[in-house]
């Protein structure tokens, strides 16, 4: 009988299920997909139903929950911790609370789902969960595996070393000192408030000079062990209750930086006011803090272990610039970062966590699982999209756009092709969703990367977005040397990598200002439909690569053919291609 794990992170940002069936991943999804607000914390309610329907199981066949939390680890550092600087009462109500909804997983599932779940609940230490949603589903049999974050069971950053089916967390860095903490308060304090904006200042460093390092290494101290340290006169979280939301929402977060913050770096900048060199600087600092001690760390791991390979997790891993930067500054050949390396994931680490201490118990492993895609999401028939243009055809009429089904791929993709190389901007919605923050060819909006206007025409018809960020290009894996100074997989667009020289002025709508690129490898093997289209876009310009950005508008990437259908009705996208189905807008409604 088959062994099925539900793996969840519940009671947080990105909240998230999974199921895993002997060892092998079926489906995994975000919640924010299904509720459409994003980043949602809380129970995931909606994912665990799809995960339950893609695995074709109820609750009641599910023999283990693993959930990548566990309120009783590191038990001694925090009650030393209480002891010595006497915390606020508010903040201790909170952990409380947050243990007794950990605790009340069965009830919440009862009152969800149909039937009762009756086997065992596994509660994963935050951070071996990471290192196991690294490590687990890498290509590696052997690896160091690292986890940097901002905080989980009164941990900030883990370590150890993968072996086989084998595990170890050898090494933690504990609460206050926290380098995701660091790069969130700053992100705050250069204007962007909401949970998860710090990719706007990894977007933003480019544009400056590292000025402020020297002030930003008063903020963070290098230690002798390879860690680090945070001075708290610039943090509020270890004396102070930090505003968190996470019940049932988008979560939102405090201020985390006190005043002696702006007393070293100047005034913080209100969400609204312009940004300037100055601030193009600090965040260029910041970034160069961040990564001075992400790679002290990292460094002092690698002469520990004497491995080459490194797998990586926890929100910091979302950092692909720094990423994109460990063969070059470490010793590390080998990286691997899963498509959803934040708390998210978690969800693949608590399941996959639980099934090898199951199996170790007497149950063997079919061999390891290794991810090589992202596509765990939902997926919608051809017959199930034709229902649902049946139903919006006034809409479509009304919007005077013309539908036509294409059963012939190689006419849909070159057609397709040719529409993107005439400076269309496309919606291209195809199989399943991806698991992560990252569109990767399977809900993504696809323009020309030729042109050096499109980073205009896409913020201008769709995105709305600060027009500092870069947009990123998936490119054929037999390419990627010929055109960055790589050769590496990058199947997840978590690395960011020097575009050479040479061929810049040929894609410059996908060419950051430092001349980078945060690439997303494509195989055949993987995604043959989106292969064949940038085949196709190759055959008719010469370049083997499109511009891929996420498909949504200030919202969660669409999850839904009716998502789709709304977020291209109501901007001024050109093309929709929805599984096998083309909605165009005439020529005259598609104009910027």
């Amino acid at each position: 009988m088959s062994e099925l794990i539900l793996g969840l992170n519940a009671f947080h940002g990105d909240a998230a299920a999974c199921v895993v069936r002997d060892g092998v991943l079926v489906a995994a999804a975000e919640e924010e997909r299904f509720r459409r607000l994003k980043h949602w914390a809380g129970f995931p309610s909606e994912a665990i139903r799809y995960c339950l329907q893609a695995a074709g199981c109820s609750i009641q066949d599910v023999a283990h929950i693993a959930i990548n939390q566990d309120q009783q680890a590191n038990l001694l550092r925090k009650m030393a911790f209480v002891v010595a600087n006497r915390p606020s009462l508010s903040m201790l109500a909170d952990r409380l609370r947050n243990k007794r909804e950990r605790a009340s997983i069965k009830e919440l599932l009862a009152k969800t789902f149909d039937g009762t779940f009756s086997g065992r609940i596994h509660f994963i230490e935050h951070h071996l969960a990471h290192l196991a949603s690294a490590y687990y589903v890498s290509p590696f049999r052997e690896a160091a595996v690292v986890s940097v974050d901002g905080f989980g069971d009164f941990a900030s950053a883990a370590w150890g070393f993968g072996n086989g089916d084998s595990l170890r967390l050898d090494s933690k860095v504990y609460f206050p000192h926290s380098l995701g903490i660091f790069y969130q308060a700053l992100t705050q304090y250069l204007g962007f408030p909401h949970y998860g904006d710090e990719y706007k200042v990894m977007g933003l460093a480019a544009y400056g000079k590292t000025q402020f390092v020297e002030k930003m290494e008063r903020i963070v101290r290098l230690l002798p062990d390879g860690t680090f340290e945070l001075d708290l006169r610039y943090f509020r979280h270890a004396a102070e209750k930090i505003e968190y939301e996470w019940d049932g929402g988008e979560p939102a977060v405090g201020r985390l930086f006190t005043p002696a913050l702006e007393d070293l770096l100047g005034p913080a900048r209100g969400a609204e006011e312009p940004l300037t060199p100055r601030h193009h600087d600090l965040a260029a600092s910041a970034q160069a803090m961040y990564e001075k001690a992400f790679f002290h760390l990292l460094n002092t791991v690698q002469r520990q272990y004497a491995t080459d390979a490194l797998a990586l997790a926890g929100g910091c891993a979302m950092n692909s610039v720094a990423n994109g930067k460990v063969y070059q500054s470490t010793r590390f050949k080998h990286l691997y970062v899963q498509s959803a390396a934040g708390d998210a994931g978690g969800a693949i680490g608590a399941a996959f966590a639980a099934w090898h201490e199951i199996a170790e118990r007497g149950r063997a492993s079919n061999g390891r699982f290794a991810m090589d895609h992202a596509y765990w999401g939902p997926s919608y028939s051809d017959e199930q999209i034709h229902g649902i243009l049946d139903a919006a055809r006034q809409r479509i009429d009304a919007a005077g756009c013309r539908l036509e089904r294409v059963d012939d791929e190689r006419t849909l993709v070159e057609s397709t092709a040719r529409a993107i190389a005439a400076g269309q901007v496309i919606g291209w919605f195809q199989g399943r969703m991806e698991w992560g923050p990252r569109a990767l060819g399977n809900r993504s909006i696809l323009g020309d990367p030729r042109r050096a206007d499109m980073k205009d025409i896409l913020n201008l018809k769709i995105k709305r977005r600060e027009s500092f960020r870069p947009f990123a290009p998936s490119i054929l894996r037999r390419a990627v040397q010929e055109w960055f100074e790589t050769d590496d997989d990058v199947p997840f667009m978590m690395q960011v990598f020097t575009i050479r020289p040479q061929k810049r002025a040929a894609i410059p709508a996908v060419t950051h200002v430092d001349g980078t690129g945060r690439l997303q490898t494509v195989d055949h093997e993987t995604n043959a439909r989106y292969h064949r289209l940038i085949e196709a876009f190759e055959k008719q310009t010469g370049i083997p690569m499109l511009l891929n950005t996420s498909f949504n508008e200030n919202e969660p990437v669409v999850c839904r053919p009716e998502e789709a259908l709304d977020c291209f009705l109501r901007t001024k996208m050109d093309v929709l291609v929805l599984g096998n189905w083309q909605i165009s807008r005439q020529a005259e409604d598609s104009q910027p």
